[in-house]
């Protein structure tokens, strides 16, 4: 099984977009259909309450004429084209589509952030995780977030193996930025966003690049847009997972970053596993 995941920044934008920023977008894409993973999970769609339009949903269709789609947005009270998750799934496979809530604080379950794929021998579930914020003005909500979370997970992994994945928006060690000191009360490093990491990973679930990778230092998933020089630097941040059951953890054969070139952001993260 090969699966994908990738925070795309705006769906619309990497579709349809003309800037140079959009160009590199589609690069990527192209990549990704490359790749003919099975599952490709995608964050931050930041589409409307209605989902993908008709001319999303026809280019979709010439990239990946393979696949079923399934998506969520974010949708009221919650603030309009925010956030947002995407599955899209080889045809031949027959998951059942949950969109759960999880209890979480203020608008966060309306936001669109979660979607899980259950088939026969396991979960496979992506989360976009909010984050803390400017000034950390979220990072209360955040916490219970990664509580309510972490809760779901484990009742996942109560019933069948779970592959989790997405962008978790947390640096949980210092080997995983570029620069942990100046960063110590920054979104995404805060003593607290790391130890609701930690917390998650001891409900019984493996961070697979370091458990195939052990501590190799300077590989990042995130580069900040802010700064043109992040990623000719590498100056960034390993924030997205992908996560499995512990009892499953030997069966991971890859667990990586694919290349996106130039463009700064996200890249994806490919996981081969032999369930």
């Amino acid at each position: 099984m090969k699966l994908i995941s990738w925070n795309i920044d705006s769906l619309n934008a990497a579709l349809t977009g003309e800037s140079p920023r959009a160009l590199l977008s589609r690069a990527v894409i192209d990549t990704l259909v490359a790749q003919n993973a099975d599952i490709i999970a995608i964050q931050e769609t930041k589409l409307s309450a209605t989902g993908p339009t008709k001319k999303h949903m026809d280019i979709i269709e010439s990239y990946f004429p393979d696949y079923v789609h399934v998506w969520r947005s974010s949708v009221e009270p919650a603030r309009k084209g925010y956030a947002g998750t995407m599955f899209l799934y080889k045809k031949e496979l027959n998951p059942i589509v949950s969109f759960p809530e999880i209890g979480a604080p203020s608008t966060m379950d309306a936001e669109g952030r979660i979607i899980t794929l259950e088939f026969d021998d396991c979960f496979v579930t992506q989360v976009y995780t909010p984050n803390a914020g400017d000034a950390l003005k979220r990072l209360e909500d955040r916490q219970l977030w990664d509580i309510k979370y972490a809760e779901y997970l484990a009742e996942l992994d109560a019933q069948k193996p779970v592959l989790a994945t997405g962008d978790y928006n947390v640096a949980h060690n210092e080997i995983d930025l570029a620069n942990p000191a100046s960063n110590r009360r920054s979104a995404g490093f805060t003593d607290e966003e790391r130890a609701g990491f930690t917390m998650l990973l001891g409900k019984g679930f493996t961070d697979t690049f370091r458990h195939i990778h052990g501590d190799i230092p300077n590989v990042y998933t995130w580069w900040a847009q802010r700064s043109k020089t992040s990623k000719i630097n590498n100056t960034g941040w390993r924030i997205d997972y992908w996560l499995t059951s512990n009892r499953v953890a030997d069966k991971v054969l890859k667990s990586e970053m694919l290349d996106s070139g130039t463009r700064q952001d996200h890249t994806p993260i490919l996981l081969e596993i032999d369930l």
